[in-house]
């Protein structure tokens, strides 16, 4: 399965219309992803069949969220439903980092039956072992993660000991500088069926067809 992250609008349509398997969509690049324009959503959604997976995630910065912000994730994941969300990607952590479990088991009943991944929040979490099995416990469908490193490329140890351990129970979606010059390595490293990319060329602004095509081919 490949993914591709998709912050703005022509990203999302080159990749819809590509070999990828779903989008997921926010925006915010630079902030690491943010809830997206519902109206951009409901384009996308009249014009295109694949998936489309709804980030939701009121700021940049940390994933410690106040009463505030985390009431407007939660209208956020009602009118995304509402609208025909496939999927929501969001992650809720602690003062400490830690996963904030009552927070997101509401987020996660909430939006059921709308399977939800817990994003890369997981590799700011000082027990990575420990975050994996809350976040099955919790009913997340599927993790983002790059093995608790700055890419998946550094995190290769820990993928593949995760992938061995829990890949029969949540979709363990590699992530972090995913790029068709090192997907083949990863895959054939961790053994992940599961892939997380941007497919933005490094002086690219936008997804990049060709580039989703050579990651498809090994992913």
């Amino acid at each position: 399965m490949l993914e591709i992250a998709c912050f703005d609008l022509m990203s999302a349509e080159i990749a819809l219309a590509s070999v990828a398997d779903r989008i997921e969509y926010c925006k915010g690049r630079f902030q690491g992803g943010l809830t997206p324009d519902i109206e951009e959503f409901k384009y996308l959604k009249e014009k295109y069949e694949k998936p489309i997976y709804i980030m939701i995630r009121p700021k940049g910065g940390d994933f410690y969220y106040n009463d505030e912000e985390y009431n407007t994730m939660i209208e956020d994941i009602s009118r995304f439903k509402k609208h025909g969300a496939d999927g929501f990607v969001f992650g809720i952590l602690g003062q400490q980092n830690e996963i904030d479990k009552e927070r997101n088991r509401f987020l996660v009943d909430f939006a059921a039956p709308i399977p939800c991944t817990f994003h890369r929040a997981i590799d700011r979490t000082p027990d990575f072992q420990k975050s994996i099995q809350d976040i099955i416990d919790l009913g997340f469908e599927g993790v983002l993660t790059s093995g608790g490193a700055e890419s998946a490329e550094y995190g290769v140890e820990k993928l593949t000991e995760i992938i061995q351990k829990h890949a029969n129970e949540v979709e363990i979606i590699i992530g972090g500088n995913v790029r068709s010059e090192n997907i083949k390595e990863l895959k054939e490293t961790t053994k992940g069926t599961n892939f997380h990319s941007s497919a933005i060329l490094k002086y690219g602004i936008f997804a990049d067809e060709e580039e989703i095509s050579e990651i498809k081919t090994w992913s």
